[in-house]
């Protein structure tokens, strides 16, 4: 891989134009029928391309892993007990015994003790406040399984930058084929140009599939506040690696076959699962990892991934791969080419 070794990166170096109209707001009619733009990360030399072609970017004997994570309908709106004042509820992550970490809107109405009404089957009351602004909340939920209640009542969790309210389509586009572990706010948007056709053909030509799990939080949303991007901190993310997928990348490593990631979370959550001094071990747990240039890629050989936001700590990892003048240009001819951006956008490969 090549590092931009210079100077010690900052936020601004990270920056890009990009017009409001290739934000994407809507999926492609097909999940593969989006474009993909080709990356060589050595060179820098771009090809274009559709993602229903990316089987023909990869070669026999790759191994591909993919997250499985499941997003769930985590955003609720709710009302005051005893008022009319609607509040604005936003699961982030079970802490287990019916209690939750949350986001609040407006946070100013929303104070420990409160209790809180989810239409006409689910409360819960406000025990405690977090250190990033939010609420813990213990749901009482006596009327069914609380899951199936959050399908009835709950609203799919779309990007901030999608300007529009979510509808049924996203229950089905904003989430991959391959979903198999609830857990996730966001979807592992790579993985969401993937269709079980398109997964056939890739295991048809002889590519090995194999699976992590990090369940996505809010957290690869929030911006990065600081120049100095080394002081960032990063949200902790449940993520968990097989010992079936481990056995798959060590055969692979062994045999001198690529690793080729599937979105910015399974290379977290790979490189999370690196154990002193260089070994992969599986296991599970939380991982608040930055990857950022100049990083050392001890899984990963290459990434399939969608086009990030601006100063976004995903453009950061992405930059990983190669250096940041490339990607960066790569960006460049994206926005020149009309890609789509962002989690309903467009995906690049970079090898």
């Amino acid at each position: 891989m090549l590092f931009d070794r210079a100077k010690a990166l900052t936020l601004s170096d990270f920056d890009y134009e990009l017009p409001d109209e290739l934000i994407a707001q809507n999926p492609t009619p097909k999940r593969d029928g989006s474009k993909l733009l080709l990356l060589d990360a050595q060179s820098g030399e771009v090809q274009h391309s559709k993602f229903s072609s990316l089987v023909n970017a990869l070669n026999p004997g790759d191994l591909l892993i993919l997250n499985n994570t499941k997003v769930f309908p985590s955003r609720l709106f709710a009302r005051k007990d005893k008022t009319d004042t609607e509040i604005e509820l936003f699961l982030l992550r079970e802490l287990g015994n019916n209690l939750w970490e949350t986001l609040v809107k407006p946070a100013r109405k929303v104070r420990v003790g409160n209790k809180l009404v989810i239409g006409d089957k689910i409360t819960c009351d406000v025990v405690d406040n977090t250190v990033s602004g939010g609420r813990v909340v213990r749901f009482d939920n006596n009327e069914g399984d609380f899951y199936s209640i959050l399908d009835e009542v709950g609203q799919w969790p779309l990007p901030p930058y999608i300007d529009r309210e979510a509808n049924a389509a996203d229950r089905d586009r904003y989430q991959t084929v391959y979903a198999k572990y609830r857990g996730a706010v966001a979807a592992p948007t790579a993985g969401l140009h993937f269709t079980d056709a398109l997964l056939n053909k890739i295991k048809a030509k002889g590519i090995e599939i194999q699976y992590v799990t990090l369940h996505v939080g809010l957290g690869t949303f929030r911006p990065v506040n600081v120049e100095d991007i080394t002081k960032h901190q990063m949200d902790a993310e449940y993520f968990n690696v097989p010992e079936e997928t481990v056995s798959a990348i060590k055969k692979a490593k062994s045999e001198g076959r690529r690793v080729i990631g599937v979105g910015t979370t399974v290379v977290r959550a790979l490189e999370s699962a690196v154990m002193y001094p260089r070994e992969l071990e599986p296991g599970d747990g939380w991982t608040n990892k930055f990857i950022y240039p100049p990083y050392i890629f001890r899984v990963v050989d290459g990434i399939v991934t969608n086009f990030h936001q601006p100063k976004s700590t995903l453009l950061m990892l992405v930059s990983a791969f190669s250096s940041k003048e490339k990607i960066l240009k790569a960006y460049k001819i994206a926005v020149e080419n009309k890609y789509r951006f962002f989690s309903y956008g467009d995906a690049m490969f970079i090898s």
